[in-house]
């Protein structure tokens, strides 16, 4: 191995003349032992007249090029006269391809102000595309739920049953613990004032009813945006980073039936599974309050099948479907759209949970409004 050694002399004339001596191999190794020792030399002497003898060089690679450009450029910069002698002819045909003036030091350009108008314009463009994204992507996945109706076999079905796995069955733990929570802090709440009335009893009509309409499925529905719909959202996201989805394409293959509609087919399937387990957790956690005042678990079931009916399970299960539909189809919308840079699969993930959290909330309010002049 050899060994990169460059030395450096600095010599000012009674002339005026800065002469800059190099010799040794200038290399990527050598070359940034001297290269600030030549700056500081360029600037301490600000002479008129530069030479820079170059006949002691024994090895010059692209490094040390780019040392006697950036020499050339801070002289042409200062209108000095710079002089390069002795370089050898192939080291010399190699600086010639370079030209000083290229190479200019690039500063950051300021920041334009940006007015109201402006703003407000940027953002209702903003809004609008995504709503005009959305839309397409929706026809599209219509569309190819409808041939996976007509077809079932041009589903891959073993990715699907694998999407429920981690995207459904693994989330149970996480759904049932808050659940139960949910069950028992909202039992505990309604025991406060109902105990004022000797009313405690009616603690299992509200959690009944609130948890197999409501909160049994719109906290399953919560709970996978955040878990679901952005693990959806990041696949799909580095897929498009790494040109994976662009290469699908390019074989024919359309990226939403090949990839979106066995993860909407599995969360479809799984979301009513789960949200059935939540409201059974959720009913576990209120009963965990009567139970400590004293009632029976008889008189708690009774209670539950007297005031719930098999009406407000299915209208439940109905939300599900639909927030299932959402979780699945947003993550995957924004996975898709993920752009090219560091921050764009995270970007995508915060918006596939914020957007699926948003119309899941909206979504629930349309079926409330539904079932009640439908009179459910």
């Amino acid at each position: 191995m050899i060994e990169s050694r460059v030395t450096l002399n600095t010599e000012v004339s009674k002339d005026g003349v800065l002469t800059i001596t190099i010799s040794g191999r200038l290399d990527s190794t050598s070359t940034g032992n001297i290269w600030q020792g030549v700056i500081d030399a360029l600037e301490r002497a600000s002479s008129k007249r530069v030479v820079v003898d170059t006949s002691e060089i024994d090895y010059c690679d692209g490094t040390g090029i780019g040392l006697l450009v950036e020499i050339q450029r801070r002289q042409k910069k200062t209108g000095s006269k710079l002089e390069i002698s002795g370089l050898r002819d192939e080291y010399q045909k190699l600086l010639d391809f370079f030209d000083p003036l290229e190479f200019e030091e690039s500063r950051p350009e300021k920041s334009r102000k940006t007015n109201l108008t402006e703003e407000v314009g940027r953002a209702t463009f903003s809004v609008w595309d995504n709503i005009r994204s959305q839309v397409a992507f929706l026809g599209e996945l219509v569309a190819a739920l409808y041939l996976a109706a007509r077809n079932p076999t041009v589903v891959r079905w073993k990715d699907a049953f694998l999407i429920a796995e981690t995207a459904g069955v693994n989330a149970f733990p996480i759904v049932a613990l808050i659940s139960f929570l949910i069950g028992l802090i909202m039992a505990f709440q309604a025991a406060i004032p109902m105990k004022q009335f000797g009313a405690e009893i009616f603690v299992a009509d509200l959690i009944a009813l609130s948890t197999l309409r409501e909160l049994g499925p719109l906290m399953t529905a919560i709970v996978m945006a955040g878990r679901t719909s952005s693990a959806f959202a990041a696949e799909l996201g580095t897929m498009k980073v790494n040109e994976e989805v662009d290469a699908l394409t390019t074989m024919g293959l359309d990226p939403v039936r090949f990839l979106v509609l066995t993860r909407v087919i599995a969360t479809l399937f799984m979301m009513p599974l789960i949200t059935i387990f939540a409201n059974l957790f959720g009913i576990l956690g209120g009963s965990v309050v009567l139970l400590s005042m004293g009632y029976p678990l008889n008189t708690y079931i009774d209670r539950i099948i007297q005031s719930a009916d098999y009406v407000d399970l299915l209208g439940g299960l109905l939300k599900s479907l639909a927030f299932g539909l959402i979780v699945a189809g947003i993550g995957c919308s924004h996975g898709l759209r993920t752009r090219t840079g560091a921050s764009a699969v995270g970007d995508s993930t915060t918006k596939a949970v914020v957007s699926g959290i948003i119309m899941i909330i909206l979504t629930d309010g349309l079926f409330s409004v539904v079932y009640f002049y439908l009179g459910i």
